[in-house]
């Protein structure tokens, strides 16, 4: 299409993209894509190309896109008050506003919510009320934080090394030495394949308990994982898993920080991940769904327990030293109270649910069957499929031969958008909660073809 102006040159030459390789992008070897609008579970770009979002942009665009009642609380506010800070006490009618509303939906021992503007830094705000709350009690060498190998937690220096895929840290000097790792509940990937989940759940608790053993309970402050895996490979836990890894923590004194910036507010069919296993955490981190990315808003739900004892810093120490010049911003704000209110007045929770079930039995019967898909997997909008070499024995793919990339491209061309998960050959998808059964049908058929074209 020719165009007078130089937007694809003026990209190439001056914008530096995430998770990209830089320099192929430079010379024009990787295709761009500039995005012009997009409506319920839908995409255009400016070559006049419709997509169908199955992956809600970074799972985040949980309402959809093109929602006149987000963007018009959005105008308002900007109209009205465009900024102002959250130090000292002060704040706005939008952010006191979501503050209530957050914990109104929250598990019910959580007391407060700090506003920040991405899931790094709210994982940052975490980690630093972790160590403060382990100094205030008197505990200066309680610090080290375990996560889990195939976890996502952000990109940041600490939200780095707490992120458990190599792609984050290869050539950053990552990970951190307060970060230490332990195994994914990830019961497709066990090593033992004569294992039931709950006998693998029994190793994964056997093996955090170790690991607590080998560092020293008194030297430990935290563990961090998302209710189930994102970005490592899209995998809900095995049975039992939060139940047993909830009572190593517990009898260890070690908290719980649980990172629901993918979970939250109903990507699982439930409005916390937290809720959906019965886990009791004493940090939640939410970003994504909390504005259905409309505007940049995260935020660090603190317990009972937690806040307690910031209070008691507080009096022995005074202000806390802690906040982002963005922090709780209006903007972002109004839409966060905009988003959660279309989120219930649509019902949107429970189609993630219902549709979430159809969708994934979709797929299933579309690829389940094939040769070189080993697992179909998911819960809720949060669904994977994962290619194997050989079925039996669970073979996998050299990573050379980039088999997931292969088929999320094929997939693409037929008009729809997946994700091909950075390590493994794993195709994602978590399309808005708006999402129909009829486009989770067209969905799963294209897929079908998609992966006829590329494995036969």
């Amino acid at each position: 299409m020719l165009r007078n102006d130089q937007l694809d040159a003026w990209d190439r030459e001056n914008f530096f993209h995430p998770s990209t390789h830089l320099a192929e992008f430079a010379r024009g070897n990787l295709p761009q894509r500039v995005v012009t609008g997009g409506k319920g579970c839908h995409i255009e770009d400016r070559d006049g190309n419709r997509l169908l979002d199955a992956f809600a942009g970074l799972y985040c665009v949980n309402a959809g896109y093109g929602r006149p009642e987000i963007a018009e609380a959005i105008a308002e506010q900007a109209r009205e008050l465009a900024y102002y800070h959250a130090y000292v006490g002060h704040g706005t009618e939008a952010s006191i506003t979501l503050a209530k509303m957050v914990l109104d939906r929250a598990p019910g021992n959580m007391s407060k919510v700090y506003f920040g503007l991405s899931g790094s830094d709210a994982n940052e705000t975490n980690i630093k009320l972790v160590w403060y709350m382990n100094n205030i009690l008197g505990r200066p060498g309680k610090k080290k934080i375990i996560s889990r190998w195939r976890g996502y937690h952000g990109s940041g220096l600490m939200t780095g090394s707490l992120t458990g895929l190599e792609l984050f840290h290869n050539k950053f000097d990552l990970p951190l030495a307060q970060v230490i790792h332990t195994e994914a509940p990830y019961y497709f990937r066990r090593e033992n394949l004569d294992q039931s989940e709950a006998e693998f759940t029994a190793h994964c608790a056997a093996g955090l308990e170790a690991l607590i053993e080998r560092e020293g309970a008194d030297t430990i402050a935290a563990f961090i994982a998302e209710p189930a895996l994102g970005t490592g490979g899209l995998v809900p836990p095995p049975e039992g898993y939060w139940a047993a890894i909830g009572e190593v923590l517990n009898r260890h004194d070690i908290l719980l920080i649980a990172d629901e910036v993918v979970t939250g507010f109903g990507r699982l069919g439930s409005m916390f991940g937290s809720d959906h296993y019965g886990m009791t955490p004493d940090l939640i981190t939410i970003a994504k769904g909390l504005t259905s990315a409309y505007a940049p808003l995260s935020g660090s739900i603190v317990s009972d327990k937690v806040w307690n004892v910031l209070e008691r810093g507080a009096d022995e120490n005074g202000p806390i030293g802690h906040g982002w010049t963005y922090s709780a911003h209006p903007i972002g704000a109004a839409a966060g109270v905009a988003n959660l209110k279309l989120i219930d007045e649509l019902n949107l929770v429970a189609n993630a649910a219902g549709t979430g079930a159809y969708f994934k039995a979709a797929l299933r019967d579309a690829v389940g069957g094939h040769a070189n898909v080993g697992e179909v997997r998911g819960e809720g909008l949060l669904c994977a499929v994962e290619f194997v070499e050989h079925r039996d024995g669970r073979r996998y793919f050299d990573p050379v031969k980039t088999v997931g990339a292969k088929v999320n491209a094929a997939l693409l061309a037929r008009g729809v958008i997946s994700r091909a998960m950075p390590q493994g050959d794993i195709l994602g998808f978590a399309p808005p909660f708006c999402l129909t059964p009829d486009e989770a049908d067209e969905i799963a058929g294209k897929l079908k073809d998609a992966v006829a074209e590329v494995l036969g």
